[in-house]
């Protein structure tokens, strides 16, 4: 089974043909990263145009790449939420335009849930129960998985999500964005020791908190106390990463399940990736670094399941920018 996945969420264009849920047969991603670095983050109506322009020739591009045809596909599958609703919506009308012009099913994907399902295009299939931490721009969550589709949040963010506290750190070093690899790069040559900032550990509790380091990074910057900014950023990814991995892994014990997943485009972040394989006491999976960032192999991937499940939607269909995993 051959699936057409598109993903505009956010500030990628990306179409991709998937078969079976596992085999990608092609990927294209069309990034707005130097549109948007001029202005320090996304520009919600800039990249919505963008979309827009990049669209139909990125599909293009992927169906050819895959060497199929419209009569070799048996599905359609698009992020419809969450995300910036301009965003969304062209990726969403496009997707039933196709879905109504060549008679194919559509499914409305959870961008969470693809990201999830990025682990599946890896070659082993991951196993359940599992927990997997979705950690991106916009979200940190801990979620429960028992089955496909069968999804429990066990944690959150209460306010900055760990992209969006790499961001906003890079902001603050002067490091330029996109602030996540920024970070990662300047954490290199770094001492993570040399600079002493606070975890939120929210005892009790299985949600993440990454506002108060941001906000004692800045106090620290302005009184003049941050004299290597290479030092400032492996201590800023040492104290996030510590609070992710310790969390997930206690997570894990707590509900026994047989895996950990990791997934999101913080998902590509250097430390995060080997503390987490380090730490755990049940076997990891980490999806390709390229497949961590915003792509439509998952969201491809994760509506051949869907379609399996005959989570089948109309053509009244519409995007949720707040949409809720689970």
């Amino acid at each position: 089974m051959k699936v057409l996945g598109i993903e505009t969420s956010c500030d990628e264009t990306a179409a991709a043909v998937v078969e079976d849920g596992v085999k990608i047969l092609s990927s294209q991603i069309a990034s707005q990263v130097e549109i948007h670095a001029r202005y320090g983050g996304v520009v919600p109506e800039v990249a919505s145009r963008q979309h827009i322009l990049a669209i139909i020739p990125i599909i293009k591009q992927a169906m050819a790449e895959a060497k199929v045809g419209w009569s070799d596909l048996q599905g359609i599958a698009v992020t419809n939420g969450p995300g910036l609703a301009g965003s969304l919506l062209v990726g969403v009308n496009v997707a039933k335009s196709i879905a109504l012009s060549r008679k194919l099913p559509i499914t409305g994907v959870n961008h969470l849930e693809g990201h999830i399902y990025a682990n599946w295009l890896g070659g082993s299939l991951p196993e359940f129960p599992l927990v997997c931490l979705i950690v991106s721009g916009g979200h940190s969550d801990l979620v429960l998985m028992r089955g496909h589709g069968d999804y429990i949040v066990l944690g959150r963010t209460r306010d900055d999500a760990a992209g969006e506290a790499f961001d906003k750190a890079a902001r603050i070093l002067g490091l330029g964005y996109p602030g996540g690899p920024a970070i990662d790069r300047a954490a290199r040559n770094g001492n993570a020791s040399s600079v002493t900032l606070p975890r939120s550990w929210l005892k009790g509790s299985h949600d993440f908190s990454f506002s108060g380091i941001k906000t004692a990074l800045l106090r620290m910057m302005e009184g003049g106390q941050i004299s290597a900014v290479e030092d400032a950023a492996a201590s800023f990814q040492e104290a996030v990463v510590e609070v992710l991995v310790a969390k997930t892994v206690s997570v894990a014990r707590e509900y026994r399940v047989k895996q950990l997943l990791l997934a999101g485009g913080v998902a590509a972040n250097s430390l995060l990736r080997q503390k987490l394989l380090e730490e755990s006491p049940i076997p990891v999976m980490v999806p390709a670094p390229v497949l961590c960032t915003d792509n439509a192999a998952m969201i491809a991937s994760c509506g051949y399941f869907r379609f399996l499940a005959d989570k089948v939607d109309s053509l009244d269909m519409d995007v949720v920018a707040s949409l809720k995993l689970g």
